[in-house]
């Protein structure tokens, strides 16, 4: 699609939004089934069921756009799944990789907020209120997961991984000081 005109640029990026969410529900259920962590499993699980109805959401902001819902590929989404693949198939500590999950996961939402905050302005600016509530609405979802991963991760699993590590790591220098 040629980007002349702000609309143009606005469905081109709703277009890339529904890709990457789309995207997203098929990896949060390896995320979920991953996680050591009964917290950020059912974190993980309880944002798929969010993902789905944002994707919903957005079938409903194309419609008040007058466009059909289409998917355009979300390169910067493929990346961050192939990362969060990366951190599942880590052979690590299962509170490690809780944490690279965590990061994972939070390097998607950071590029939904930004993503969100886009479309929202620009909703507005061109007039299409009933899409830039809908947007708005999935931009304070997209906030509040963030801050959840972060509450998850200074609560309990970023100290469990580094004291997992920290064992890990005694146990290895008493392995390597040993006799052979």
């Amino acid at each position: 699609m040629k980007q002349r005109t702000l609309h143009d640029l606005f469905i081109d990026q709703l277009r890339d939004a529904y890709d990457a969410e789309k995207q997203l529900v098929k990896a949060l259920p390896k995320m979920a089934k991953a996680a050591h962590s009964t917290e950020l499993r059912d974190g993980f699980t309880q944002h798929l069921e969010e993902t789905e109805r944002q994707v919903e959401r957005l079938e409903k902001v194309f419609e008040t756009a007058g466009y059909k819902a289409k998917a355009k590929t979300c390169e910067a989404m493929k990346g961050l799944v192939e990362e969060g693949k990366e951190i599942i198939d880590l052979k690590a500590n299962p509170d490690v990789r809780d944490a690279g999950l965590i990061a994972a996961a939070q390097k998607v939402e950071h590029y939904e907020i930004a993503s969100y905050g886009c479309l929202c302005t620009w909703a507005e600016q061109l007039g299409y209120h009933d899409a830039q509530r809908l947007l708005h609405e999935t931009l304070d979802e997209e906030k509040r997961t963030d801050e959840k991963l972060t509450e998850l991760a200074q609560a309990n699993i970023n100290a469990a991984a580094a004291a997992g590590a920290g064992a890990e790591a005694q146990a290895n220098a008493r392995a390597e000081a040993a006799p052979v």
